[in-house]
């Protein structure tokens, strides 16, 4: 199973187990000490130390059940085979749990207990684990959080490689299409050609791509290595079935989907925990800034309205991961039609590259210059945040037309979502050179950690203070 997709169901489902073996010993207790006496006192009076013992008997039970492979994803794995597995699981566990008994000289401890409760805690495993599969897999056919893969080759073995991704729906990965190479005899092909390898740089330029599998005929082995350099230096996830594969690539490692190998090189953060807690962060921080901030929002909109004619909020679409437009929000800091009158000042613009930036912009308002200043009109994009295309921390957010003209190495900048702040923000905010606010970018996703966003945050409220906004 591919890991960066594979981990958090992994997770998943060990925290599925450990609740399910504390829902079955409450159960299994319940029935069993029907006079009052209740499972925690039974606990208490044959383990002196039963809050550890309780602990050891829900980390074990995951262990058990990793021992015998029931965390690897699956996809077309029998009911019966499953069974199985939990089966070995569940003699093991036993067998762990009645030897530390043994050895610890622990035989107080009821077998009205003992006896029924390993079976309901495997029948709980495989109930959840059935469940769990089946709302990822429809999650995931709703179109939830889904990446999308192009495959570098038009051969069968191309074609079967694009069907053994889809036909893991839990995966969430969707295939746009593929790109045409010389010396192969094409496949019957179910999905469009997007053009040929020479265009495969505008290809990944003009559709939304965040996996790129190469799956080459034999006579373009040998531009393996430099496809992949070009996709791993626009961050994109690059996947080679190992069949292609005559020698080792850059650091990556070998992973597998349906028996079949695959060497995969990931750019980029890649712990699934640790993003995990960033967006939980995002959620529950952008909802609580949002009720907190409420009388500010309330009266900067007041603000902007009494100051200039036009509306409160701008729009304006803006470059997310791996190429996704989005609308972002923020309070209006121009005079209405201003966009209009960016062609006039281009010329004046401060930055050296792909972006524009004027201090004594005439456009700007007078709440508007106090807004940028400190920072405040960005907070209407906690909405963003909410809907999954921003974050509290991350690259800034560059716009379509800077994006057009990119180098390649600018492009790896989308490989993670846009921020409301970021290192960009806290160190190099007067920086007048584009490239070095790439490098800071790059920066920040090469060492990102959950630990450098609260550093970040932290950082970012002593900057509004001082008002280094421009």
């Amino acid at each position: 199973m591919i890991r960066r997709h594979a981990s958090a169901l992994r997770f998943l489902f060990a925290l599925v187990d450990a609740a399910g073996a504390l829902v079955a010993l409450a159960f299994v207790g319940a029935i069993r000490f029907q006079d009052g006496t209740g499972v925690l006192e039974a606990l208490q009076k044959a383990i002196p130390s039963w809050e550890l013992a309780v602990a050891a008997f829900i980390a074990l039970w995951p262990a058990s059940l990793w021992i015998h492979g029931l965390y690897r994803v699956r996809a077309r794995l029998t009911i019966r085979r499953e069974l199985l597995d939990i089966a070995r699981s569940v003699i093991l566990f036993a067998a762990l749990i009645l030897s530390l008994l043994f050895l610890l000289k622990l035989g107080d401890v009821s077998r009205g207990v003992l006896i029924p409760l390993f079976p309901t805690m495997g029948l709980i495993s495989f109930g959840a684990r059935l469940a769990l599969r089946g709302l990822l897999a429809r999650l995931r056919l709703r179109g939830r959080n889904t990446r999308f893969v192009l495959i570098l080759g038009t051969n069968v073995r191309a074609q079967r490689f694009a069907d053994m991704l889809e036909s893991h729906s839990e995966l969430g990965l969707q295939v746009i299409g593929h790109v045409e190479t010389d010396g192969e005899e094409p496949a019957l092909l179910t999905r469009p050609i997007l053009g040929d390898l020479e265009a495969v740089e505008d290809i990944l330029h003009t559709n939304v791509v965040d996996e790129v599998a190469l799956c080459l005929p034999v006579s373009q082995w040998q531009r393996i290595d430099e496809l992949a350099r070009l996709c791993e230096e626009e961050g994109k996830i690059v996947r080679v079935p190992l069949y292609v594969l005559e020698h080792t690539l850059s650091a990556g490692r070998v992973e597998e989907v349906d028996g079949l190998p695959i060497y995969s090189m990931v750019t980029g953060p890649d712990r699934i925990l640790a993003l995990t807690a960033k967006r939980v962060v995002d959620l529950v921080g952008s909802a609580v800034a949002m009720v907190v901030l409420s009388p500010l929002l309330a009266g900067i909109a007041v603000a902007v309205r009494l100051d200039s004619p036009g509306p409160i909020l701008f729009r304006q679409e803006r470059v997310g991961v791996h190429g996704r437009r989005f609308s972002i929000v923020k309070f209006r800091t121009m005079v209405a039609g201003a966009e209009e009158l960016l062609e006039e000042l281009k010329d004046q613009n401060e930055i050296r590259g792909h972006a524009f930036k004027l201090t004594s912009d005439p456009r700007i308002t007078k709440v508007g210059r106090w807004l940028r200043a400190t920072s405040l009109d960005e907070l209407p994009q906690l909405f963003n945040v909410v809907r999954g295309e921003m974050s509290i921390v991350g690259p800034r957010p560059p716009l379509v037309s800077e994006v057009e003209g990119y180098d390649i190495w600018h492009r790896r900048r989308l490989s993670m979502k846009p921020g409301i702040t970021g290192l960009w923000q806290v160190n190099g905010r007067h920086e007048q050179d584009f490239d070095r606010w790439v490098e800071t970018d790059l920066e920040y996703i090469d060492g990102w950690s959950f630990w450098l966003d609260l550093r970040i945050m932290a950082r970012t409220i002593p900057a509004m203070l001082h008002r280094q906004g421009r």
